[in-house]
């Protein structure tokens, strides 16, 4: 695999022939979460398969554990893996209340998935272990497919992101990775994933999946670092607070470099004022999920003492995801696009009321996927980013 960054984003292409095809790669199908029976209409949609893999994206709102089930019992030759959402991205773009489901026909695909937890009590060498010898069981049974990616769904809440990602990086190899954080809409309370039916907290599930399509892995986002600066003094990494930056007290030093009240900072204040991290020759942004109780700011990602924060400014969200799409659509455009976008660039989008622009986007493009507590991409987890897979039409000569 070959890549490039830059400010727009980062990605890893499969260099392969990209084929002249107008082929489908994915099935896909959506219904109403609030349906009685919404797994008859999603597999009426997607068809009999047979498929690698059918993976769920499902509204917080809905049965999630009675979804799982039924959707294991529909396809029981297939792996299915779920996550509840912090809102869907479907056919109308930007959705709420949904189940979308997306289907790898086998003819295409060939995957291999489990579960790995609980996160919080993780044996690094037999993680690694166990990452390389699915991942070599499938290339044994895949070799004539020449793409590969690895697809991660976690516990939005399990607060280990950054520990999974480090360790499976070191048995990837050259496979690149992607992910999202399973969400709660906006209520930051209970994240479920599933695979084959069972329900899971404090876990993951990974996919790892060879392909006859070729495939470019890529994370985006549209912001700036300015030249406002500040030092965390005080925090906790392993339960992601800042007590205090600059020696004084978090939430409020961070609201006086806005020349806000500390009192009013929410969501929209976060997602319109990230902060970002240097990590090499980039910057990522480290997120903020909230101010608690006692005025301490909780990040989406863990935070260090000593760690400098630069405030960033925004670039046009629209502006800039129909450059980058594009990007992606040269020399030919993807068949569809796999995405995990994090629930801040849903709030900012509906801040600055551009959410319909940025839906008709989606949908132009094919995206599909999920709103995210955070994202993983390689050996990162990161937010404010649409992170995801760019698979084009099969290369069937």
């Amino acid at each position: 695999m070959c890549g490039s960054q830059g400010r727009t984003g980062h990605f890893v292409k499969d260099a392969r022939h990209i084929s002249a095809a107008s082929a489908r790669a994915l099935e896909t199908a959506q219904t109403d979460a609030s349906k009685p029976d919404p797994v008859t209409t999603l597999a009426a949609d997607l068809g009999e398969g047979p498929f690698a893999l059918v993976a769920i994206f499902a509204s917080p709102d809905s049965d999630f554990a009675a979804l799982s089930a039924a959707a294991a019992f529909r396809y029981p030759d297939t792996d299915v893996v779920a996550c509840t959402t912090a809102g869907e991205i479907g056919r109308g773009g930007y959705e709420e209340g949904q189940i979308v489901a997306v289907g790898f026909p086998a003819s295409l695909f060939s995957v291999r998935s489990y579960v790995i937890g609980p996160l919080d009590a993780l044996d690094e060498q037999q993680t690694i272990d166990a990452l390389i010898q699915t991942r070599m069981a499938l290339h044994r049974a895949a070799p004539d497919m020449g793409s590969e990616f690895a697809f991660l769904l976690v516990d939005g809440l399990s607060m280990r992101e950054e520990h999974l990602t480090a360790m499976l990086a070191s048995g990837l190899g050259s496979m690149p990775l992607f992910g999202g954080s399973a969400g709660d809409g906006t209520r930051f309370d209970r994240t479920f994933v599933s695979r084959n039916g069972t329900v899971h907290r404090n876990a993951a599930l990974v996919a790892l999946v060879r392909s006859r399509c070729p495939v470019e892995v890529f994370s985006l986002d549209h912001l700036k670092p300015t030249d406002t600066r500040m030092v965390v003094t005080a925090a906790d990494p392993e339960r992601r607070l800042v007590q205090e930056i600059n020696a004084e007290p978090a939430a409020q030093e961070y609201a006086r470099l806005l020349g806000k009240d500390p009192n009013q900072l929410d969501p929209f204040t976060f997602a319109a004022h990230p902060v970002v991290v240097r990590l090499g020759d980039s910057h990522h942004v480290r997120a903020i999920q909230r101010v608690n109780e006692t005025g301490e700011l909780v990040f989406f990602s863990a935070i260090n003492e000593g760690m400098v924060l630069t405030l960033a400014t925004h670039d046009d969200m629209a502006r800039h995801l129909e450059t980058s799409l594009a990007r992606l659509g040269r020399p030919q455009a993807p068949a569809h696009i796999l995405g995990c976008d994090c629930i801040l660039r849903r709030i900012e989008a509906g801040q600055v009321q551009t959410t319909r622009e940025i839906s008709a986007l989606l949908r132009r493009h094919n995206v599909v996927g999920f709103s995210t507590y955070g994202e993983q991409f390689g050996a990162l987890h990161v937010n404010q980013t649409l992170t995801g897979v760019a698979i084009y039409p099969p290369d069937l000569d």
